[in-house]
């Protein structure tokens, strides 16, 4: 069974009303599963000169150099794959059954992830075709991986439509 849930994130790492909301999603997923933010900071020289292009690329070798070995990489990218949730909690309960190392989600930071991070990543996942700040996909992401695993379980937190 998948040992270990890791969120690895590029951006900006600051206390906010971001981290709280996603602290009380950490705490609930643990109860089910260990869970783990890896906040990834890019070394200044990798931030200088170059403008977003090489910063994206030294965010994409921070995040990589951040997972461990071995590890089931999802990058999360506009252009990946869309599910429902009742489609992620069964993709997650797959891996957790399947793979018996930790489970990375990658979150880029406001440029996104770099190409290689997206072409070398098992699945990439969209969150949807909305744009949306690295901030608040990291929470969706949380969010998501919640209410899959209390789908897994068959609690009352995920309703289907009426």
């Amino acid at each position: 069974m998948g040992r270990e849930l890791l969120i690895v994130w590029a951006g900006r790492h600051r206390r906010s009303t971001w981290e709280e909301l996603c602290a009380d999603y950490r705490r609930r997923i643990a109860r089910s599963i260990a869970v783990r933010d890896v906040p990834v900071k890019v070394r200044a020289e990798g931030r200088e000169g170059g403008g977003d292009a090489k910063r994206v690329r030294a965010e994409g070798r921070a995040l990589l150099a951040a997972l461990p070995d071995p590890c089931y990489v999802v990058a999360l990218a506009a252009e990946g794959r869309q599910t429902d949730s009742a489609g992620l909690a069964a993709e997650l309960a797959r891996l957790q059954g399947e793979w018996p190392h930790p489970i990375a989600f990658l979150v880029g930071s406001d440029l996104g992830l770099a190409r290689e991070v997206r072409a070398g990543a098992r699945w990439v996942l969209s969150l949807g075709p909305l744009t949306l700040s690295h901030e608040l996909a990291r929470l969706v992401l949380y969010e998501q991986l919640y209410r899959a695993l209390t789908i897994q379980m068959g609690m009352s937190y995920h309703r289907e439509p009426v």
